[in-house]
């Protein structure tokens, strides 16, 4: 009888550690409110601009990667997927999360519009936290949307430095 229960026990344990795993990875189509939460103490590492050439003329976003086959990305943090439609970011989206299982990849859920009310939203969360920052030049900034791998943009270096 123990043995029955301690078995019914793992296997409870062993379903929710796995559902606790597929709600913090994968896909999954979330609107503004959702995202906002999401996003609020943890930014993404990239956005990826799954929309249409035309559409990514009309409506620039800035920092953004724009998605083609074959993108290689290497995904610090979540990534953020905007379409021109909600089935056609969730599609790009689950793409991604085929090649990077167990990473957290939003598609989001009213395009363009919807994503700039998120990051203006989220520019206002920063904004009000960066009042107990330190002051500028004492502290190390890594630049958005780095998880692009591929052709080096910049190089860090620095030179030792020489005794007068």
């Amino acid at each position: 009888m123990k043995t029955v229960t301690l078995l019914w026990r793992t296997l409870a344990v062993v379903a929710t550690a796995a559902w606790a795993l597929a709600a913090h990875a994968g896909a999954a189509l979330r609107d503004e409110l959702e995202l906002i939460e999401s996003l609020k103490h943890a930014p993404p590492c990239c956005v990826i601009d799954a929309r249409s050439a035309k559409q990514r003329q009309q409506h620039v976003l800035t920092d953004a990667l724009a998605y083609r086959p074959g993108l290689s990305i290497v995904p610090t943090a979540s990534v953020i997927v905007v379409g021109d439609d909600n089935s056609g970011a969730l599609s790009v989206a689950e793409a991604l999360a085929k090649q990077h299982p167990g990473k957290t990849i939003y598609a989001v859920r009213g395009g363009v519009t919807a994503w700039e009310f998120v990051r203006k939203a989220l520019d206002k969360v920063t904004a009000s936290s960066e009042v107990g920052a330190p002051p500028i030049g004492g502290s190390f900034v890594i630049p958005k949307n780095t998880c692009e791998s591929g052709e080096t943009l910049q190089i860090l270096s620095s030179k030792p430095k020489t005794k007068p």
